[in-house]
């Protein structure tokens, strides 16, 4: 797990120069087999070192770190239960928070928004750390790889941890192109037949002559 555990303090550090988290919040975890490496409590990101990152089980039990894992663990834990990602990054970008304290989705303003599964949901607020924000959390990331948390921010999954933060980056571009469109009009809001069209393009892309 040691890699693992360099790559935590990896993305953790560019999470912060990003402006994606400040201070100690937002976490990032990585599963390999049953065994989760998780940043940790209380701790900021980018003054992470590789033994400062916990490994818990899939049950929750710790299995090595002298740390406390996050306490966002739960929330982690349950995404794991149920998907097949590998990875989780948790983040209170500034955007991301916006449209999760003012909206209960975020509708698909870019085709690019079909790579977080297209609508991005807004988990029902519950207080952190808990056994309700893992199950809120959870139900609004079925069949997504991303989903908003109601005031608080957002979370990603991926294979890898690299996938899971460009998910990231990208759930937070959406929000800051649908927020920043609200100060000068009404966003267009692609349809469904429009988000169809994207997924047949890129399934059939045209082949180009070549010049003889």
């Amino acid at each position: 797990m040691s890699s693992l555990r360099e790559q935590l303090c990896e993305y953790g550090r560019r999470a912060v120069e990003l402006g994606l988290v400040i201070g100690t919040s937002g976490n990032l975890s990585v599963r390999e087999g049953n065994l989760v490496a998780v940043t940790p409590s209380g701790a900021a990101l980018d003054r992470l070192t590789p033994e400062m990152c916990p490994i818990v089980d899939v049950e929750g039990y710790l299995v090595e770190g002298d740390l406390q894992p996050s306490s966002e663990t739960p929330m982690h834990l349950a995404v794991y239960e149920t998907t097949d990602a590998r990875a989780i990054v948790h983040t209170h970008s500034v955007f991301g928070t916006i449209v999760a304290t003012t909206m209960t989705e975020l509708p698909p303003v870019h085709y690019n928004a079909l790579l977080l599964g297209g609508v991005v949901k807004v988990a029902e607020y519950a207080t952190y750390g808990t056994p309700e924000l893992a199950a809120n959390v959870r139900a609004a990331m079925e069949g997504k790889k991303a989903a908003l948390m109601a005031n608080h921010g957002g979370v990603t999954v991926g294979a890898t941890l690299e996938e899971a933060f460009e998910a990231t980056r990208l759930l937070e571009w959406l929000c800051e192109v649908y927020v920043r469109g609200l100060s000068v009009g009404k966003p267009a809001i692609l349809t469904d037949e429009q988000l169809n069209a994207v997924v047949e393009r890129a399934l059939n892309p045209p082949a180009f002559p070549r010049r003889l």
